[in-house]
């Protein structure tokens, strides 16, 4: 296997193993959809009970797709990762049923720190959100 194979093997297994532990995530219905090194997709519909009082979804729950995605992008490694900040944009409201797919992508790593820009879209292809995370390495792996 070639090191692009490899580190794509790795990648998966991180994620495989993070996903396992992950309960928040899999309650949800988060699933992760495709991992890369320093990238990840993962989906999740809206349902009912993720609405405000506005009849949208809450935006903790978009939230929380997106830092999905950014955390399964930056533990990748198999170092252990967790975040260090994010700051988030909503853009577009989401309504019951919308199926949201966040796409997670490594803009830099360097020593423990990492940034990393996440795009949340609705099925449409309309960007709902835009989060930027900074990352931190720990102690441990995953594996």
């Amino acid at each position: 296997m070639d090191h692009a194979g490899t580190a794509l093997h790795l990648a998966q297994a991180c994620a495989d193993a993070m996903y396992a532990d992950d309960a928040a995530s899999r309650a949800l219905g988060i699933e992760i959809v495709d991992v890369a090194p320093g990238r990840a997709i993962a989906t999740m519909r809206i349902t009912e009970q993720m609405l405000n009082g506005h009849r949208i979804a809450h935006g903790g729950y978009v939230f929380l797709l997106a830092d999905t995605a950014f955390a399964f992008a930056c533990n990748t490694y198999n170092q252990r990762t967790v975040a260090a900040g994010c700051d988030i944009v909503f853009v577009d409201a989401v309504r019951d049923g919308d199926l949201l797919t966040a796409s997670a992508v490594e803009r830099v790593r360097s020593g423990r720190s990492g940034v990393y820009d996440v795009t949340v879209r609705r099925a449409d292809g309309a960007v709902v959100a835009e989060l930027r995370g900074r990352s931190r390495t720990i102690a441990g792996t995953l594996l």
